[in-house]
């Protein structure tokens, strides 16, 4: 039996925001462009058209890693969802002062605090972890 840590636990986090980034967008079905294509001269076509960025779409095994993550999730609260996931995209602890409206000591206090909730959950096993569902 692996024993987790808050590193560990972190570090799952930010592995499951990068899967996450390397997806495909979700585009609604169904719609069409009808207009044809047309030769833009040098000048109209400098500012108007956006690079096309391709990610390397992620593995299985990183997709089933993300899975099990965001399973995690779900033993947090509301606001603890939403600061473990903002520091795995690596927001900046300003920007998540901002966002929960407290110190950054706070701020990192209560990461640490979700981040062993999940740790500790992990920790006693799968067997408690059934129980606690049931509950």
């Amino acid at each position: 039996m692996v024993e987790w840590t808050v590193e560990g636990v972190a570090a799952r986090f930010e592995d499951a925001a990068s899967t996450a980034r390397r997806l495909h967008p979700v585009r609604v079905q169904g719609y069409f462009n009808s207009w044809p294509a047309f030769a833009r001269s040098q000048w109209e076509a400098f500012a108007s058209e956006e690079p096309t960025l391709t990610h390397v779409p992620p593995t299985p095994e990183a997709m089933d890693r993300m899975l099990e993550t965001m399973r995690w999730v779900q033993w947090l609260e509301i606001e603890q969802r939403h600061l473990v996931w903002m520091r795995a995209r690596r927001f900046g602890w300003r920007d998540i002062t901002r966002r929960f409206a407290c110190d950054r000591t706070t701020a990192w206090r209560r990461w640490q605090h979700a981040l062993q909730k999940v740790t500790q959950r992990l920790n006693d096993g799968p067997v408690a972890a059934a129980y606690m569902e049931k509950i």
